[in-house]
């Protein structure tokens, strides 16, 4: 099993990496990665940037029993690109990885260090009969 912090550092570096670039544009190409564990952890820090470049409450994803997912975006409730079945389970294996929620529904903070500032992001997971969601809160 990979060390948790090592994932987390991952998404930091991610955000620097991607702190430039559009982030819409870069997760809307991010399901036709092959390394599903890497294009998690790419969605997580662009749906981190996003979310601070548009003043963003909230976004979601949530994925059905079957593979279907839809992304929102809570600022004018408009869908984002999906990352695609095979990403959005490898987003929610990663989430819980650095969260530590191992119930079927949990809380937790998530601190991430951008460029030369910080950011706190409340995470929630339901797993649901018919579908899991993952939740990133705004400060």
């Amino acid at each position: 099993m990979k060390d948790t912090e090592n994932v987390h550092l991952k998404v930091q570096e991610l955000c620097d990496c991607f702190a430039t670039t559009d982030p819409l544009k870069e997760m809307s190409e991010l399901k036709n990665d092959e390394d599903t564990q890497e294009s998690a952890l790419k969605w997580l820090a662009l749906a981190a940037l996003h979310g601070v470049n548009s003043n963003a409450k909230k976004i979601s994803i949530k994925q059905a029993n079957d593979g279907t997912v839809s992304v929102v975006a809570e600022y004018r409730d408009t869908n984002i690109p999906s990352p695609g079945a095979d990403v959005a389970e490898s987003i929610f294996k990663a989430i819980r990885q650095i969260t530590h929620i191992e119930d079927k529904k949990g809380k937790s903070t998530l601190a991430l260090g951008i460029r030369d500032s910080s950011l706190e992001l409340k995470i929630s997971l339901k797993d649901k009969e018919d579908h899991k969601k993952l939740s990133i809160k705004f400060p």
